[in-house]
């Protein structure tokens, strides 16, 4: 714990960290196995924290990884990755940042092995997904929430 946590008595800790739903899918095999392997590889991510009482929060990151071959699906993998976090004595201001940036930021190298290791026993070349810039990510969902607000 820094200085300033103990004087603000802030406090943040990880309770758990575990897979809370799995899916992949392999709809056109085995016939995919035998075409040339060039994929588009799309992910789509979306976060989500919830009170489960005072001061504990559960964040789930969902990640939806689709590979196609030209129009057809070679697999679909999603994971919602999840975290039980202890988060006290933070202004309310500070804690959107932690539910929607620090935590998934802590639960992405998770559901990025969960999606690489299904995606290898599918039979597919492994995937490892690029790190994401969850910072970034917040800060556009707050300027978008912003801009709606005022229209």
């Amino acid at each position: 714990m820094t200085d300033n946590e103990q004087q603000s008595g802030a406090e943040f800790a990880i309770q758990r960290i575990y897979v809370k739903d799995i899916s992949f899918e392999t709809p056109n095999s085995p016939a995919i196995f035998r075409q040339k392997w060039h994929p588009r590889i799309n992910v789509d991510l979306n976060t989500n924290g919830v009170a489960l009482e005072e001061g504990i929060y559960e964040v789930v990151l969902s990640l939806t990884v689709t590979a196609k071959l030209e129009d057809t699906t070679a697999f679909l993998v999603e994971v919602q990755q999840a975290g039980i976090f202890t988060i006290k004595g933070l202004q309310e201001k500070e804690l959107p940042v932690l539910l929607g940036s620090f935590c998934p930021n802590i639960l992405f190298p998770y559901a990025r092995e969960v999606i690489s290791d299904l995606v290898t026993k599918g039979g597919f070349p492994q995937l490892l997904l690029a790190p994401v810039n969850f910072d970034a990510l917040f800060a556009q969902h707050q300027e978008k929430n912003r801009q709606q607000a005022t229209h």
